[in-house]
């Protein structure tokens, strides 16, 4: 063969293989779509290529090909939807699918309000107890140790913690309406500090609820110092969000200023009719804040009721000690009229949600006794009434005859604050709920539809229907306002070299479907999502892929930067 055949022979050689290595340059391209990139910005047309778990090129993709190819035309292509306060500390080792989120997209879980981390033999305990789990599922202590059991046990989306003001309480003082020592409070802020350093996002209290309702806001400030020494932030559900709504948002500023550390307000809501109206300064309060350089930021479900447990209607004084002392101290007389007494009290110093929404607005979806399961979906009012009693009774028989707090739905919002605050910009998202699966006995039990509903319900009825706010808006407040709030970097964009979290969803036809009637229904819309690369939902179905990482706030030290 002539030299000039080879060399012609080589080129075309060369040629083909550089056709080969572009054409199997990605692992998956995701063709034809808007995008919607979670900056806020206006959405285009693009092609995007996926590159094991990062996005390698966004662009025009013609004559590519990949070994996944999905059609994006006609949908709207958006990074991988954050909820901002998850409930799946133990639901994603159950069942790591999370089925009840990502099929509206959700590829982030932030786990909040609570912690299961870091873990002493006593708060070990409590979890058990209050979760109804042996102490054997609970087999961890530090929260780097609770980060890699969640993942080792398959999940299909990421997820991250907080660090509990109310877990560290126990570990050191137990469940006691006492006050810290000196000593004590350092104990307390060195386990904050060793759950920042293994990755917790900041630092969370529930403050209606015992025991974190014990805690004042100097120790709640000594607390979040050191968050924010990790670069964290402190995120509260606020001892108010009724008739104190205002002062409990003033004490979130307070310990923000100073702390030194970003805030955020989980579930914002004016609850009960007499308070509907403070929304407006409530969110003017916020505004004022953040423009004199305060950092806030807040969350909330797109539904006007709350879940919570029956604890909610009952003073918090007779809770102290854990769920075993609050049954006994229910089942003395003289306690027990004295509880009832304040049951019926709009009361100043708890909070009463069993006031605010009544008898006939408090739904039972869960029981642990069997026999109870009979009330599961019936108000107390309808309880009371077929038993022939006080509600109030009923609320406290129903308490200790259960042996936990019986999961409750309150109505307590109105429609107008719901739009009010899904127009402030600051406004994030989370279902405060698990992510379960509509499947086996979950099917027998009650649940809220936040569940199933809570973004395709703002993604189908807030913006589509009622336009309250753009979908690039929804967008961003869904992907790169968590992430940018959070610390996570890497996350919440689409941009080349991010990592390849995508949801592929049809704009015009995304919709919740969950009722309180009927709870266990996904929402429908979402064609395809993608965690860190992989397929997780492939044309609305649920791939089993378990594709999730953990992932670790700004403070995060290896164990090899630690020694």
């Amino acid at each position: 063969m002539s030299r000039s055949l080879v060399q012609l022979a080589m080129v075309c050689i060369a040629s083909v293989m550089s056709w080969i290595s572009q054409a199997s340059e990605y692992d998956v391209i995701v063709r034809n779509g808007t995008i919607y990139d979670g900056s806020g910005g206006a959405a285009y047309e693009a092609d995007i290529g996926v590159e094991g778990d990062r996005i390698a090129f966004i662009g025009e993709l013609d004559g590519q090909s990949a070994g996944i190819e999905i059609n994006a035309e006609g949908r709207a292509v958006a990074p991988g939807f954050f909820n901002l306060l998850s409930h799946a500390h133990t639901s994603l080792i159950d069942d790591g699918r999370a089925m009840s989120d990502v099929l509206q997209g959700v590829t982030f879980e932030v786990l909040s309000e609570v912690s299961l981390a870091p873990l002493t033999n006593r708060s070990r305990a409590q979890f058990a107890q209050s979760r109804n789990l042996s102490l054997e599922e609970l087999p961890w202590s530090s929260v780097d140790e609770y980060l890699e059991y969640v993942e080792a046990s398959g999940v299909s989306v990421n997820f991250a913690t907080f660090v509990s003001a109310a877990t560290v309480r126990v570990n050191v003082l137990g469940s006691d309406d006492v006050a810290p020592t000196p000593e004590q409070l350092v104990a307390m802020q060195a386990q904050v500090g060793s759950a920042m350093t293994d990755g917790a996002l900041g630092l969370t209290s529930a403050l209606i609820y015992a025991p974190g309702t014990f805690a004042d806001t100097a120790e709640l400030i000594a607390l979040s110092e050191v968050a924010a020494r990790h670069n964290g932030i402190y995120t509260a559900h606020m001892r108010s969000e009724g008739n104190m709504l205002l002062e409990a948002i003033e004490e979130t500023f307070r310990i923000g200023r100073e702390a030194g550390v970003p805030v955020k307000i989980h579930h914002l809501k004016a609850g009960g009719t007499p308070n509907w109206p403070k929304m407006e300064e409530a969110i003017s309060r916020i505004n004022a804040y953040a423009a004199g350089g305060g950092e806030v930021t807040a969350d909330m479900y797109t539904y006007t009721a709350g879940a919570t447990g029956l604890d909610a209607a009952m003073p918090t004084w007779v809770q102290a000690g854990g769920y075993e002392q609050w049954a006994e101290r229910l089942r003395d007389p003289e306690v027990r009229e004295r509880v009832k007494r304040e049951m019926a009290q709009n009361a100043k110093d708890w909070e009463n949600l069993g006031y605010f929404a009544g008898p006939e607005g408090m739904l039972l979806i869960g029981f642990r006794n069997p026999e109870l399961q009979k009330y599961q979906g019936k108000t107390v009012a309808e309880v009371a009434k077929s038993l022939g009693q006080d509600p109030r009774d009923t609320i406290i028989d129903l308490v200790i005859a259960d042996g936990s707090r019986v999961d409750t739905v309150y109505f307590l919002m109105n429609e107008d604050n719901l739009k009010a605050q899904i127009r402030q910009p600051w406004m994030m998202f989370g279902s405060d709920a698990q992510a379960i699966a509509a499947k086996g006995d979950k099917l027998s039990q009650a649940a809220h539809p936040r569940a199933y509903g809570n973004v395709a319900r703002l993604l189908g009825r807030y913006v589509r229907e009622e336009r309250v706010i753009s979908l690039e808006e929804a967008v961003r407040r869904l992907t790169l306002l968590p992430a940018t709030t959070l610390g996570i970097v890497e996350r919440g964009r689409l941009a080349e070299g991010f990592y390849a979290d995508l949801v592929v969803f049809d704009a015009e036809g995304v919709a919740d479907h969950a009722t309180f009637d009927q709870p266990h229904v996904y929402s429908t819309g979402v064609d395809h999502v993608l965690v860190n690369g992989v397929p997780v939902v492939a044309d609305g179905e649920h791939t089993g892929a378990d594709a999730g990482r953990a992932v670790r706030g700004p403070g995060y030290l290896s164990p090899g930067a630690k020694n």
